[in-house]
């Protein structure tokens, strides 16, 4: 499963919602550095979807604020 997230770090909780568009937004505590708020995605997408970190992981726009990512079924 792919999805396409719009991430805005710094936020005061975390969340990760669905618009009613079908589009995905994340509200990160974390900030954009060294990794963590991308660590904190991985980790609230892990959460929200009940499948491992280690099945979640960003194909695409690791610095940038819209990512793709990438859920594996196993």
């Amino acid at each position: 499963m792919i999805l396409h997230i719009k991430v805005k770090p710094n936020a005061r909780r975390s969340a990760l919602t669905q618009a009613e568009d079908g589009s995905w937004s994340a509200s990160l505590v974390a900030q954009p550095v060294d990794g963590k708020a991308n660590d904190e995605l991985v980790a609230l997408v892990a959460r929200r979807f009940a499948c491992r970190k280690a099945d979640v992981s960003i194909k695409s726009g690791a610095t940038s604020r819209v990512k793709r990512i990438e859920i594996v079924d196993r």
